[in-house]
C-alpha cells in the first residue's frame, strides 16, 4: 500500500489531473471516481495504475490530490492510445470550444446517437478532469478522430442565418460542424458547408453549443429511422 506522500504514481497523478501538457507528454490521463473506472473496464480498457482508497493507496493520500469536492476513493490511470479509434458515418467537429465540460458533454452526446467526435486545434482537452466527468465514460466509447478524418460532408451549425435544421439533407456520412458560442465559427471553416440555424420559438437568442450538438444529433437519427420504415 502506498503511505508516502512522495510516492512517485502519487506524483504522477497529481500532474495528470492538473496539467494538460503532462498528459500529451505522457499520452496518460487519470479518471476519478468508481463509475468511469467501471466504465473503462466495462469497454475493455485497462489501468496502467489503479488507486483504491484503503486498499493500494492510503486514504487520506488518495483524498489530498483527489480534484472532486467529495474526494474520489478510486483513481485510474489510462492511456490515451487505447482509446477506440476509427471514424463512424456521423461526427461532431467542435471548432475551439474552450469550455471542457461542454466537450465532455458533446461526447456523451456522440455516444447517445452512435457518432464520433473530432476535436480542433485549440479545443479545450477531452481528457481533463471536468471534460471526463461530464462525458459520463463515453470517452472510453466514442471515438476521437483526426480534424481531416471527419466525413467531408458538412452541415455548420449557425445561430442565425442557416436554413432550418429541417430542411437540411441529414443523411450519413456527414459532419455537423459546432463553434464556440460567442466567436461561432469562421468563414474559411464553412466555406464548403451547408449552414443550418435551429429555429427557436421563444425568447432566448441562441443555444448552448452542447444542446445544439444533441438536437442536431437527434434530428439526423429521427429523420434516418423515419427513412427505414
Amino acid at each position: 500500500m502506498i503511505t508516502s506522500r512522495d510516492n512517485e504514481t502519487l506524483r504522477l497523478v497529481r500532474k495528470l489531473l492538473a496539467h494538460r501538457k503532462q498528459r500529451e507528454a505522457t499520452g496518460l490521463f487519470a479518471v476519478e471516481g468508481e463509475d468511469l473506472v467501471a466504465a473503462a473496464r466495462e469497454a475493455g480498457i485497462e489501468p496502467v495504475h489503479l488507486l483504491v482508497a484503503g486498499e493500494t493507496v492510503d486514504a487520506a493520500l488518495l483524498a489530498r490530490i483527489s480534484t472532486l469536492p467529495h474526494p474520489a476513493r478510486t483513481i485510474g490511470v489510462y492511456r490515451r492510445d487505447d482509446l477506440p479509434g476509427g471514424a463512424r458515418e456521423t461526427c461532431l467537429a467542435l471548432w475551439r470550444l474552450s469550455d471542457p465540460g461542454n466537450v465532455g458533454t458533446l461526447l456523451r452526446t456522440a455516444d447517445a446517437f452512435g457518432a464520433c467526435v473530432a476535436l480542433s486545434e485549440g479545443c479545450a482537452d477531452p481528457l481533463a478532469p471536468k471534460a471526463l466527468r461530464a462525458s459520463a465514460g463515453a470517452i472510453f466509447r466514442v471515438p476521437l478522430v483526426g480534424w481531416d478524418a471527419r466525413p467531408e460532408r458538412c452541415v455548420a451549425l449557425a445561430a442565425h442565418g442557416g436554413i432550418p435544421l429541417a430542411d437540411a439533407d441529414l443523411d450519413p456520412p456527414l459532419t455537423f460542424l459546432l463553434g464556440a458560442e460567442r466567436s461561432g465559427l469562421p468563414d474559411e471553416q464553412v466555406t464548403d458547408c451547408c449552414k443550418v440555424t435551429i429555429a427557436l420559438p421563444g425568447a432566448a437568442e441562441s443555444l448552448n453549443v452542447a444542446a445544439a450538438g444533441a438536437i442536431a444529433l437527434y434530428e439526423a437519427s429521427r429523420l434516418d429511422g423515419a427513412g427505414e420504415g
